[in-house]
């Protein structure tokens, strides 16, 4: 590959991993309610599925996706499914009184479940693949797949990595400005409709076109 190739793919690239959308709300989320460290190692979660579906794409199966409706829509209304759950039990999720924070501050949060989480959106986010199936390609080095693909996947994973620190910051951060069980509850409102509102876009995206 050409550094001015390379160097053209990279501002593309970082659009792409700061597009806000669920996985980065929810860096979002667990920044504010459990702190940058334990948000970044959570989207570790993500970061395996990622993996994963750069690998896929990369073998051609990422084309299945766009010429089966079936196994687009499958992926597509389990996925939207998942995100409305989330979001609803953000909504329903009572703000923790300032003195039961105290007390529970040196409870770490079960990180298992939060990279579950962060892997099952990403996952269940048939879009996602196809980033990889169609963005990848423009750059990708004919005669020299493997070596160029591989760049680029890990290329991605080290913008998203960034973009994961990023955004739990910034939950972080206004978790300080609004700190108190009343912001809290505020911000599980806002953060449990935008989880809603991420599935139903999900649900109503149509397939690309073969």
């Amino acid at each position: 590959m050409t550094l001015s190739a390379y160097l053209l793919f990279l501002p593309a690239c970082f659009a792409i991993n700061m597009a806000f959308g669920p996985n980065n709300l929810l860096s979002v989320t667990n920044g504010a309610k459990h702190g940058v460290s334990p948000a970044v190692i959570a989207a570790s979660g993500r970061l395996v599925a990622f993996a994963i579906m750069i690998a896929i794409a990369g073998l051609g199966m990422g084309a299945v996706l766009v010429a089966s409706e079936l196994a687009f829509d499958v992926i597509k209304y389990i996925g939207a499914a998942y995100l409305v759950w989330i979001g609803i039990r953000l909504l329903r999720a009572p703000a923790p009184m300032a003195e039961v924070q105290a007390r529970d501050a040196s409870a770490p949060p079960s990180m298992r479940a939060l990279a579950r989480q962060e892997f099952t959106v990403a996952a269940g986010n048939p879009k996602a693949i196809l980033v990889f199936t169609a963005f990848f390609p423009q750059f990708v080095v004919p005669g020299a797949y493997a070596s160029s693909y591989m760049l680029l996947g890990v290329t991605f994973l080290v913008f998203e990595l960034i973009a994961i620190a990023l955004y739990a910051m910034l939950g972080a951060r206004m978790r300080r400005l609004a700190d108190g069980s009343r912001a809290m509850r505020w911000f599980n409102r806002v953060s449990g409709s935008m989880m809603v509102g991420f599935g139903l876009i999900l649900a109503f995206t149509r397939r690309p076109a073969a």
